[in-house]
């Protein structure tokens, strides 16, 4: 029997920074807060971290960094996904060795791959960690799916114990769900998806809006598992308009102007990312208050 990493809401977590490099005073409090909040876990360093634009030295002291301000609170799972294998494992050893509770590790993007060649992929980051391993589908981004087929082969690894699903094909979630064990964990990989998910087996989110609605999102997972389907379903609608605003521009573009807004450093992005659009970010704050999120 395969151990959850985690049951509810895990928050896909900005990575603050300046201009001179990582804020680590802002991520530290940001940290803090979505602890008080009552959030179950957070991803470090994944999409919503800008994993992708920090340097290698950088990568590793923000994944020890949060390790050692959480303090073993609540799970920590490290974004060590890559397009290169080998660095992907270089990752997740040492995000094994600072004491990351589980790893997220995105398909190969740009160079992609076949689905054997993602199931040998896996297999070597798998074979390589000592702790639990969450696939991370999100074709949108890489250009790499993983089938349903290929999930139902990884899912044998006993060190793969979930999928983050982004493909926003409820579809193909559902022929996960049949093919995968019950000890096989399924998150919502899309905010506007997590009851959907959730009704098909799915035992919680990666989210990005809760960035900034933390208590919400929990609680959206939490009514769910305690049988109030509709307090869960009428929070997931009442956030629709604000997690559009949040993906109206490519992520983490407008959350990380949301956070700025909320007090959590500045909004600074790395190249190819820029800041948000202003009409954009208007409609976003504007929705931000309306869901009594203070800015």
């Amino acid at each position: 029997m395969k151990k959850t990493v985690f049951k509810g809401v895990a928050t896909a977590i900005v990575t603050p920074m300046t201009e001179k490099g990582v804020d680590y005073e802002s991520f530290e409090r940001l940290i803090e807060w979505q602890i008080e909040e009552g959030i179950n876990a957070i991803v470090v360093a994944g999409t919503t971290g800008e994993g992708s634009t920090l340097s290698d030295q950088e990568h590793k002291d923000v994944l020890k960094f949060a390790v050692d301000k959480v303090g073993g609170r609540i799970p920590v799972i490290a974004g060590t996904g890559s397009n290169d294998i080998s660095y992907a494992i270089s990752l997740t050893k040492y995000a094994c060795e600072v004491g990351a509770d589980a790893m997220l590790v995105v398909t190969p993007y740009y160079n992609k791959a076949t689905q054997n060649g993602l199931i040998q992929s896996f297999t070597a980051i798998a074979d390589a960690s000592t702790k639990p391993i969450i696939l991370y589908n999100v074709p949108s981004r890489t250009g790499c799916n993983i089938l349903p087929e290929t999930c139902a082969v990884l899912a044998k690894h006993p060190n793969i114990v979930g999928i983050k699903e982004a493909s926003g094909n409820i579809s193909q979630i559902a022929k996960v769900a049949s093919l995968v064990d019950d000890d096989f964990a399924i998150y919502s990989g899309n905010d506007d998806q997590i009851v959907p998910i959730m009704s098909l087996g799915g035992v919680g989110v990666i989210s990005v809006l809760s960035n900034v609605a933390p208590k919400d999102t929990v609680k959206i997972c939490d009514s769910f598992f305690s049988g109030d389907v509709k307090e869960s379903k009428r929070l997931q609608l009442q956030y629709l308009d604000l997690i559009d605003a949040l993906f109206c521009e490519v992520n983490p573009i407008p959350v990380k102007a949301a956070v700025s807004a909320m007090g959590f450093g500045e909004n600074c992005l790395r190249l190819p990312l820029t800041p948000m659009e202003e009409a954009h970010a208007e409609n976003m704050y504007r929705l931000m208050r309306e869901n009594g999120i203070e800015i």
